[in-house]
């Protein structure tokens, strides 16, 4: 198979099958998932949070999406890897922009995330003028948090929705290929959806979109301690991992690990030379 490209997901769009994405930060997470199937894989800032365990993704360095970036297109072969653009490296120059854009692009993603509406549009444009496909991000907006005053459903009042709805208009004008719905009621994301050439991404924005995304780590129940409406989880690796360990340590403490069959072993004779030969030298 050969990878996706962002004209692939365009088509599917057309087609009305349904575009999965996750996200993946690391060699082994991304080789899972592209050999699972899905179809775009987001070096996602999420990063931040699920990696590094910051509180949000603001403190992101461009640096620490081209690291992950290069681990997941070692680890993937088929699907088409978006790569989000950090905080501030975009909102202030329009040129360091496509400078930046084109450092992920080359550290092996096919495509850059911008979150924003109208007010990235200049951004947008000069990135995709320069050959570089871009996916948009309006509704929740993580990088706008502290603006937005905390992660809330965005678009529920008539003049939030109406400006939303513009957005993504205005992001499809300015050149992007696709575009992630976040957290919005799920009427307006159909609405969105029905009018856009491009396809639509949803993370809580219902069923209506041309795609869904989640985390990794949300998919699998990494953290038992938050979990968001909208996500599902499909195992919980939480207890899965923590129960591992406990084993482990139960075996390692009970002196039942390592037994004779995760040990190596010399030939008897051999053995009994090599302790021969160290009694003599005076060793016990």
């Amino acid at each position: 198979m050969k990878r996706k490209t962002i004209k692939d997901i365009s088509v599917m769009k057309k087609a009305g099958k349904k575009i999965s994405m996750l996200t993946a930060y690391d060699y082994f997470s991304a080789k899972l998932i592209d050999q699972a199937g899905v179809d775009i894989i987001l070096v996602g800032d999420s990063l931040g949070m699920v990696i590094q365990g910051k509180e949000n993704t603001l403190q992101v360095e461009l640096e620490d999406i081209i690291y992950h970036t290069k681990m997941v297109k070692r680890g993937s072969k088929n699907a088409l890897i978006t790569a989000d653009l950090p905080f501030m490296t975009y909102q202030a120059d329009t040129a360091e922009a496509v400078k930046n854009a084109g450092r992920v692009i080359k550290a092996g993603a096919s495509a850059v995330k911008l979150e924003g509406g109208r007010e990235i549009a200049a951004a947008v444009k000069k990135i995709v003028e320069a050959g570089v496909p871009v996916v948009g991000h309006i509704g929740l907006t993580p990088q706008s948090v502290h603006s937005l005053g905390g992660f809330k459903v965005q678009g529920k009042k008539k003049e939030s929705a109406l400006k939303l709805f513009e957005d993504a208009l205005i992001l499809q004008k300015a050149g992007v290929s696709a575009i992630v719905l976040e957290t919005i009621p799920a009427q307006l994301a159909e609405l969105i959806t029905e009018e856009l050439e491009i396809a639509t991404i949803g993370i809580g924005a219902g069923e209506h979109c041309d795609g869904q995304v989640l985390v990794y780590h949300d998919l699998l129940g990494y953290d038992d301690q938050f979990k968001a409406k909208f996500v599902r989880s499909y195992a919980d690796l939480n207890k899965i991992i923590t129960g591992a360990v406990k084993d482990y340590l139960d075996d390692l403490k009970g002196e039942k690990f390592p037994g004779e069959e995760e040990s190596y072993y010399m030939e008897e004779d051999i053995f009994n030379e090599v302790k021969k030969e160290l009694t003599k030298n005076g060793n016990n």
